[in-house]
């Protein structure tokens, strides 16, 4: 039986993970929920479980205090932003396995992150790199010529003009149910800019060796190619279902976690390139990685202003990235230093944040 706390219980990734853990009550029980502001599902949650008051939590300070204190054998963090980092930080200090969901972490603090990280003990989430750490199974580091995440392209890949998207086509995502941001970072591809960085971290694979390519049935969720031209390639159905059951669950898989690919029936999968013209971010993202210090955790928190404004209809959709670039180039010059702690984090996403409000400002 292990033990589990889900962070961002109320959201995309909480609430699949406790749709995984009902279904198997006698290998998971759950000893502590965390949520951002739902407090109506996380009460209902908190009496599912039979949880007291002190085990079902609001915010991120909160969940960072829930799991420094209580005992779980696997934290699974599915909070949505750079919040997550400190929850992050604590699970691996009291020693927790962590099934990190939460990708901003690593984006923002990946060097403090893998610093106190053991061996086995951080398993991915993403579904991308849940494919990847799987795919790796099949040869050693030496032998991996490069790994290659998949992108659906979201609701624009085949639309020209992005200059008039609204806030409800943004959000219609073709084949994936998340969040809103999330959602938006899909369509925009900063989320898969976001996860080059993450794959970096994860398997400390040189920027160099990481590519992402259009797959818009998002059944083939990574692939791993090695130095003899053979490629391995992860595929289940577009849920997070799966890779939250394999982190949550290793080295054992769950029977039906998710409903397998029926292979009888025909069907096609596409690939193509990234349009790097109309998709910047997935460049300038491997850009702020590559540059390192503190440039991921400027286009992070810049992202998160301008997405936000987005959302508020205060900007257009093409405004969202170019919002990122302008405040990645202003701070650059001040961004040789990566973030050492989480003070240094707060300042440099403080300071991300301003520029980008700054910036959005002069726009409108």
């Amino acid at each position: 039986m292990r033990h589990v706390i889900i962070l961002g219980s109320t959201g995309s990734i909480g609430t699949q993970a406790i749709e995984v853990i009902n279904k198997n009550p006698d290998k998971f029980k759950v000893v502590g929920l965390a949520a951002g502001s739902n407090s109506k599902d996380l009460e209902a949650q908190r009496e599912h479980f039979g949880l007291a008051s002190s085990q079902a939590v609001l915010g991120a300070d909160a969940a960072t205090k829930l799991v420094s204190e209580t005992s779980a054998d696997v934290v699974l963090n599915g909070i949505t932003g750079s919040i997550g980092l400190a929850p992050t930080l604590a699970a691996l200090k009291v020693g927790n396995t962590l099934a990190l969901a939460n990708k901003e972490s690593l984006v923002a603090g990946g060097d403090m992150v893998m610093a106190l990280a053991k061996p086995g003990q951080l398993l991915p989430v993403d579904s991308e790199h849940s494919a990847l750490w799987q795919a790796l199974k099949s040869g050693t580091k030496s032998e991996v010529s490069k790994l290659i995440l998949t992108a659906s392209g979201g609701p624009f890949r085949d639309r020209d003009d992005l200059s008039t998207v609204t806030v409800g086509e943004a959000l219609a995502h073709p084949t994936w149910e998340m969040g809103p941001v999330v959602t938006v970072n899909s369509s925009t591809l900063v989320n898969k800019g976001l996860e080059i960085i993450e794959a970096h971290y994860l398997f400390d694979i040189p920027y160099s060796q990481i590519e992402a390519v259009i797959h818009p049935q998002s059944v083939v969720h990574s692939l791993v190619e090695y130095v003899d031209g053979s490629t391995m390639a992860q595929a289940s159905p577009p849920n997070m279902k799966g890779p939250i059951a394999y982190a949550i669950s290793y080295p054992d898989r769950l029977a039906q976690a998710t409903t397998p690919i029926d292979w009888s029936v025909a069907s096609t999968w596409n690939f193509a390139p990234i349009d790097n013209v109309k998709f910047p971010a997935v460049d300038l993202a491997r850009r702020c990685g590559s540059l390192g210090g503190g440039l991921p955790a400027i286009f992070n928190a810049a992202n998160e202003v301008a997405v936000a404004a987005f959302l508020n209809s205060h900007i257009g959709y093409s405004a969202i990235i170019d919002t990122v670039d302008a405040v990645v180039q202003q701070l650059s010059p001040s961004a040789v230093s990566a973030p050492r702690d989480l003070a240094d984090v707060s300042a440099i996403e403080d300071d991300a944040r301003r520029v980008a409000h700054e910036v959005i400002k002069r726009a409108v």
